[in-house]
């Protein structure tokens, strides 16, 4: 199967919608209960985009996953930390393509200026939290009963993996997506 990776659109959101689903429907992946629509999915991928990159994995028939970045707290000091997120249709686990996305995704949150990526992961969930341990992230804590789905309290653990120089003294202020030269963004996700 030959797949590329690219920046999502908002035309994307009919796709990602139909493989966030079944983690909201099923799992306790994401505490989102309610599936969100295409359309809901396509006015966040409009409202985000021009900040934070969403990137898409697709064959030559259908988007196969996707992973995105976002803001970690409102704060103005955490403006150099990042939440990041991932999802794989069903059929196309395990074939590298979650690690693909994640490692193009960090390494365009770098470019942007973001000094430390942390995941929220709905716990026990053995095989994210080795995901994300393979790919350099650290535990960082975990909240107990946070939320609520499948009439049970649900703990979330952190991981947290620092970004280019992670704790420089001094760092550059992060550029929203849409400020990044187009050439270099072509380069990472080539």
């Amino acid at each position: 199967m030959t797949t590329s990776l690219r920046l999502a659109r908002p035309a994307d959101g009919p796709a990602i919608a139909r493989i966030y689903a079944p983690y909201v429907v099923d799992t306790t992946v994401s505490l989102e209960v309610v599936p969100p629509t295409p359309e809901v999915m396509v006015a966040r991928l409009a409202a985000t985009l021009p900040r934070w990159p969403w990137l898409v994995v697709e064959d030559a028939t259908a988007v196969l996953g996707y992973a995105y970045g976002g803001s970690y707290r409102s704060r103005d000091g955490y403006r150099w930390t990042v939440e990041v997120s991932a999802y794989l249709d069903a059929g196309a686990q395990r074939q590298g393509l979650g690690r693909w996305l994640y490692e193009s995704l960090l390494a365009l949150l770098d470019v942007q200026g973001h000094r430390q990526a942390i995941a929220g992961i709905g716990l026990p969930n053995d095989a994210s939290v080795a995901f994300h341990e393979a790919l350099g992230f650290r535990p960082a804590g975990r909240s107990t009963a946070v939320g609520r789905k499948f009439r049970a309290w649900q703990d979330v653990g952190w991981w947290q993996r620092p970004l280019g120089d992670g704790d420089a003294t001094d760092p550059r202020e992060p550029r929203p997506l849409d400020r990044l030269d187009p050439a270099e963004v072509a380069r990472l996700l080539g």
